[in-house]
């Protein structure tokens, strides 16, 4: 097992910033695959955004334009820079990381966007 650990959540007003990092236990390039999701109380998690080893990224249509992954491989860590939020944005985003058939996941942390 590949331990991702996630830190940054908290509360915040709407309009706010947060910075959100999963920190893995080893070089995050050995991963094909960074990801977030995020789930909401009462729903299903749902994916946000993707990073990969070639540092191509993709988002969800609810945050394009508001958030940022990026990846820091002198920390090992890959993150969520999340911009403008809004009270809709409230969940626990977890990390997740793809090596070959093998698949992590970070415990999640809390985001409260208030209004």
């Amino acid at each position: 097992q590949v331990p991702l650990v996630e830190s940054g959540g908290g509360l915040v007003q709407s309009g706010g910033s947060l910075r959100l990092s999963c920190a893995a236990s080893e070089r995050i390039f050995n991963f094909e695959t960074m990801h977030w999701y995020r789930q909401a109380p009462g729903k299903h998690r749902e994916w946000v955004a993707t990073i990969t080893r070639s540092l191509r990224t993709y988002y969800s249509e609810d945050v394009k334009g508001r958030v940022i992954i990026s990846t820091d491989d002198t920390k090992n860590t890959f993150d969520l820079q999340m911009n403008s939020l809004k009270p809709e944005d409230t969940a626990v985003y977890y990390c997740r990381a793809l090596r070959g058939t093998e698949e992590y996941w970070g415990e999640g942390t809390q985001v409260t966007v208030s209004s």
